[in-house]
């Protein structure tokens, strides 16, 4: 089947059923991922889809609807950033069960500019879920806001440090990913991230002194400094 922009949420729903394997469904759970509801289409696979299907915003939400982990998945790649809602994506925040799920979503949440009012909303929450969707939007916002000040991302290291000792795992490995995407960003913010990595480092809360040391082995890393122009 082929599939276009007019293509509905229930003919996509359809085609998505028909490229599901049992064997991608136990390889999804080997790294992690919530496949209770997943038909076991490759992400290889959802973005080809997403090619065809083109954007389409409210079929986009009856997608998330759906509540199938591909159909979600497949919403974040074709919804419109700029049509999207707070409301919309606190119901989607809500929803999420899977750091996959999770972290395509923060993509679609820094698309469409909400970072500065849900980045420290989500962190504030204390769904396992919701928090990690806070430092993924961060991280997402190191790489890719590439106008955005270097100021507006070390604005959030004060967050990362608040939340570091969250010993929950898809918390803690998100602040972590914030804390060395912030830290890779450029030499300006090199410095302030590596100092807090070391202070985290130092910490008495085990998730904390984790995050600390990891990052700041990668930052320490000489591939990592050359990159940023920074004399050993």
């Amino acid at each position: 089947m082929t599939l276009s922009p007019m293509s509905s949420a229930e003919e996509i729903l359809g085609h998505l059923r028909g490229l599901g394997s049992s064997e991608n469904i136990d390889r999804l759970g080997r790294f992690g991922i919530a496949t209770e509801a997943a038909l076991g289409v490759s992400n290889v696979e959802l973005r080809r889809v997403a090619r065809q299907a083109k954007t389409d915003h409210r079929r986009a939400l009856a997608l998330w609807r759906s509540g199938i982990r591909e159909a979600r998945i497949l919403a974040a790649y074709t919804a419109a950033p700029k049509a999207l809602t707070l409301e919309e994506a606190r119901l989607w925040a809500g929803d999420c069960n899977s750091w996959e799920v999770v972290d395509t979503v923060a993509d679609l949440f820094v698309a469409a500019r909400f970072e500065q009012v849900l980045i420290p909303e989500f962190a504030g929450d204390g769904r396992e879920f919701v928090r990690r969707l806070a430092f993924a939007m961060i991280a997402t916002c190191a790489v890719h806001l590439k106008q955005e000040p270097d100021s507006a991302l070390l604005a959030w290291l004060p967050l990362i440090e608040a939340h570091a000792d969250d010993e929950r795992n898809f918390v803690k490995k998100a602040v972590n990913w914030a804390l060395r995407q912030i830290g890779k960003r450029s030499a300006a913010c090199h410095g302030p991230a590596l100092t807090l990595a070391e202070k985290l480092a130092s910490s008495g809360n085990r998730a904390a002194r984790w995050t600390g040391k990891d990052a700041a082995r990668e930052l320490l890393d000489a591939k990592v400094r050359g990159r940023l122009g920074l004399a050993d």
